[in-house]
């Protein structure tokens, strides 16, 4: 059964309720796409702990990861969580 509107914004809102996930993906907007060993040095957080908070953006939908090279890095592909973040900007 798919979920309603309503539904995937809430899993969506779910997702961006820890600050370390809204400074991620607040990172990821205004640099179109970062790795994790540069997220790491911008968070100042362990790399475990901003793997974490990826695999739960991953997993509700908000951002993807692709391969460059030998890194994988990752970008927003949320179209409803871009037009959020830049009405906020």
């Amino acid at each position: 059964m798919e979920k309603s509107e309503p539904e995937n914004l809430s899993e969506i809102f779910k997702a961006l309720a820890h600050p370390i996930r809204v400074q991620i993906v607040m990172g990821l907007m205004k640099k179109h796409e970062c790795n994790v060993s540069k997220m790491v040095e911008g968070l100042g957080v362990p790399q475990p702990t901003v793997s974490q908070h990826l695999n739960i953006l991953k997993a509700h939908g908000v951002i993807e990861g692709f391969r460059n090279g030998n890194q994988i890095c990752y970008k927003v592909t949320n179209e409803q969580v871009k037009k959020l973040f830049k009405s906020l900007d």
